[in-house]
């Protein structure tokens, strides 16, 4: 299977990054091992989490996700198989988004310590923090860079204009700069990163992961009226999409599914792989037939009349 190398840096992911938020909410631990067991051995690599995973399911306080990764590389003895992403920054009870120095050298031990690993292959700024500057959360991670606690650095959430700031304040300080993106993305929320943001990844070398690859699950199919929005905790999520620009993507998805023999999921997915700038999706998963879903996406070709029909019909 291909890699994809991650911005400016040496590290490469195969085509499809799990998303491990689901981890200690919707997936219990057996469920979440045997989940990236199976990821690992269909040749995938890449893990995404963060320190505030899930805080906001109830009876949670946050690092649970952390801590079920930690808990199966330490059974499963494939550290060396995976690149693991998580982020700091979000509200883990300081009460506000926090990228300062002090802050940022805190959390990544504790995230260290409940992954029980030595270094972080990405870490990432969860969300911009307009009361910090930019050099001085640079410089926080030049010093764990240095420490040999993370070896690259990316953020999450930033618009076109934060990103080329960031990216400036790193060339100007001679510190490292943000090597990955990680946006918001999908066939129906495009203008997040499509444009200006998208132009200045491309035109910066810097690689993009994008996250709500399905749309919350509605570009699964499952969601298709106000009655289907019960099928899940996340359901809920799903409600400002059943609308009749969605209505027009999830045909789309069914006519080049069908012709593929595969599942809109498949389709959202491998669309979002042929996407322009993009290095690679995040997806998860709470069971093992949706995971096979989600595995059956990276091997999956769409045509140009494909790509366009997609595209046309997503058009915002």
């Amino acid at each position: 299977m291909q890699k994809r190398t991650l911005g400016r840096t040496d590290l490469k992911i195969t085509p499809l990054v799990f998303g491990g938020n689901v981890f200690g909410w919707t997936a219990d631990e057996k469920t979440s091992f045997d989940l990236l067991d199976r990821f690992v051995d269909a040749g995938l690599d890449a893990i995404d989490t963060a320190d505030v995973y899930s805080r906001w399911a109830p009876g949670n306080s946050g690092g649970e996700s952390e801590t079920t990764i930690g808990n199966w590389l330490k059974k499963s003895g494939k550290r060396d198989k995976v690149v693991i992403i998580t982020k700091v920054g979000s509200d883990i009870g300081q009460g506000r988004v926090d990228l300062s120095p002090a802050h940022i050298e805190k959390a990544v031990e504790a995230s260290l310590k409940r992954l029980q690993i030595d270094v972080i292959d990405l870490y990432l700024s969860h969300w911009p923090d307009p009361t910090v500057p930019h050099a001085e959360t640079l410089g926080a991670y030049q010093r764990l860079i240095e420490k040999g606690k993370v070896r690259h650095i990316g953020a999450s959430n930033l618009d076109a204009g934060q990103m080329k700031a960031a990216l400036d304040a790193a060339d100007h300080h001679s510190l490292p700069r943000y090597e990955v993106l990680q946006p918001a993305y999908n066939l129906y929320d495009r203008s997040e990163f499509d444009g200006p943001l998208r132009d200045l990844c491309v035109a910066r070398g810097v690689g993009v992961i994008s996250y709500y690859g399905l749309a919350k699950g509605f570009l699964s199919g499952k969601y298709r009226s106000k009655a289907d929005l019960g099928k899940s905790t996340r359901g809920s999520g799903v409600a400002p999409y059943l609308n009749e620009r969605g209505m027009r993507i999830l045909a789309a998805l069914d006519e080049v599914s069908a012709n593929h023999a595969v599942t809109p999921a498949q389709v959202a997915l491998a669309w979002i792989m042929a996407r322009p700038g993009v290095t690679a999706p995040i997806a998860s998963a709470t069971s093992l037939e949706q995971l096979e879903s989600l595995i059956g996406a990276v091997s999956l070709k769409l045509s140009d009349a494909d790509m366009k029909r997609l595209d046309s019909a997503s058009a915002p």
